[in-house]
């Protein structure tokens, strides 16, 4: 999405905390109301989301709000109001509501990480198993490629089918879901590890059952564990370039582009990735393939790559922007944080309201170099293949979007994420509710194409899957797959 996307926001308006590992009674109940939250929220979605109701009715959302009331006035412990929570907030089926654990205070995150209960090791969703591609279990016990097909005697499917409500995506992304509840080793928070124990109360020890009948009983890990087993630094220099740059003896150029969330870095990648794309016809580059697997957005980065691959101008988007207010409510404004305070009030720039009582929003279409991509440098006329998955949600979706419809290159991989019809980021503010401590992040901005579209990805050109012998050999059929497309050209 344009200016700002998904997980890691506050690392430009605070740190990345540590929770402790030590216990914090998550499971036992609170006595206190906080359904008054519920109304700070109630109000705070209704004047100001502008995609509340894309894909929900107002009745809908209402009766929704109206259960987390009752759930978080009578007793409960902390995991299962929690739960009620993520549960009315993946309801809105938008990829950007939710609450950020990168925004959350340090006491909440310490209580939803209390006790030893992430599994030891890393993994991805393959037709319902957990395919391990990383373990962390003392001896050894579930090396890379295991299938694990149940939890403490849960089936994987059933796991997966009681975690899904409480992911965030847009629409009827389901893969994009399927995506968030893998354990990669590339995220401070992994998704899977905070809503697992929502659904299946692990602690301390649990048993996996293999695809070969066997039963694995390991310990279970602590946040700073899992952290610590990280295969990357999650947290890089800010003058760090993040990406890497092959130029392979098959004359065959491979640009991996694990994230574009470059918001707070020094790295000047404008002008890097700018020279890495004039260098392609210089250097007689036979092809091109961008890596964006695992990138769910960030910066615009993609728009440098595009300009050097036309010859004439093209428009970005064939959607408009919307908010949902032209002046932030005065009473809700203690509660709201964000880095742009401007983003409260829009004024003149917000046009409307429309019949849905949306404004249109002018601040960032005021000129060419905000609605279409100019050529820049020099035009590379090689093949380039892009390799795509569920991750792609916000500027890569858009990125993936512009690519597949302009012909511009080939899509390559699985379907992504995001939806077609429109995503809500741009800006955002930090919902902070003042009785229970919750953060949830409210996306201010609607992308709204201007012509009806399905509530669908974006599938690529040519779908090339990964299978559990893949990940055991480690082979990556999606790399090999656009290599070949590229040498055949």
């Amino acid at each position: 999405m344009h200016r700002l996307s998904r997980r890691r926001l506050l690392q430009i308006t605070g740190g990345l905390a540590l929770a402790s590992s030590a216990p914090a009674r998550a499971a036992e109940a609170i006595g206190e109301d906080w359904s008054s939250d519920v109304a700070i929220l109630r109000r705070a979605w209704e004047t100001m989301h502008p995609g509340l109701y894309r894909y929900s009715t107002p009745a809908a959302i209402t009766e929704r709000l109206d259960r987390l009331a009752r759930d978080w006035a009578a007793p409960g412990s902390f995991r299962d109001r929690f739960a009620a929570l993520t549960r009315v907030t993946a309801s809105i089926r938008c990829g950007h509501t939710y609450p950020n654990p990168y925004n959350a205070a340090d006491a909440v995150v310490a209580r939803l990480y209390p006790d030893r209960s992430l599994v030891p090791f890393r993994f991805v969703w393959i037709d319902g198993q957990m395919v391990v591609t990383g373990d962390d279990t003392a001896g050894s016990l579930l090396p890379r490629g295991s299938r694990i097909t149940a939890v403490d005697g849960i089936a994987t499917p059933e796991i997966l089918a009681r975690l899904l409500p409480l992911a965030r995506a847009d629409g009827a992304s389901d893969a994009k879901r399927i995506s968030l509840m893998s354990v990669r080793g590339d995220d401070g928070y992994e998704t899977f590890d905070i809503h697992l124990p929502l659904v299946l109360p692990v602690r301390d020890v649990a048993a996996f059952t293999l695809a070969d009948g066997r039963v694995v009983r390991a310990g279970l890990m602590t946040l700073a564990e899992r952290r610590a087993s990280a295969p990357g630094a999650l947290e890089p220099d800010r003058d760090a370039n993040p990406w890497t740059l092959a130029k392979d003896a098959d004359g065959v150029v491979r640009l991996t582009m694990p994230g574009w969330a470059l918001y707070n870095s020094d790295f000047a990648w404008e002008a890097w990735l700018g020279g890495v794309m004039d260098d392609l016809t210089g250097d007689g580059a036979r092809g091109l393939i961008v890596d964006l697997r695992g990138n769910e957005g960030g910066e615009d980065c993609g728009n440098v790559i595009l300009s050097r691959l036309i010859d004439r101008d093209l428009p970005l988007s064939r959607s408009r922007r919307f908010v949902r207010y032209r002046h932030a409510p005065e009473n809700l404004r203690p509660h709201l944080d964000t880095w742009d305070r401007s983003f409260l009030d829009w004024g003149d720039q917000a046009v409307g309201p429309d019949e849905r009582g949306l404004y249109r929003l002018t601040r960032y279409d005021d000129g060419p170099e905000t609605t279409m991509i100019q050529p820049q440098g020099r035009r590379f006329a090689g093949p380039v293949v892009v390799l795509c998955d569920s991750s792609n949600s916000s500027a890569t979706f858009q990125f993936a979007q512009a690519v597949k419809d302009n012909g511009l290159a080939t899509l390559l991989g699985s379907t992504t994420g995001g939806n077609r019809r429109g995503i809500n980021g741009g800006a955002f503010v930090f919902l902070r509710l003042p009785t229970s401590g919750m953060e949830v992040d409210l996306p201010l901005i609607a992308s709204i194409p201007d012509t009806p579209q399905p509530d669908a990805a974006i599938d690529p050109d040519v779908f090339v899957p990964t299978t559990a012998a893949d990940v055991a050999a480690g082979h990556d059929p999606q790399m090999a797959a656009a290599t070949a497309l590229i040498l055949n050209a």
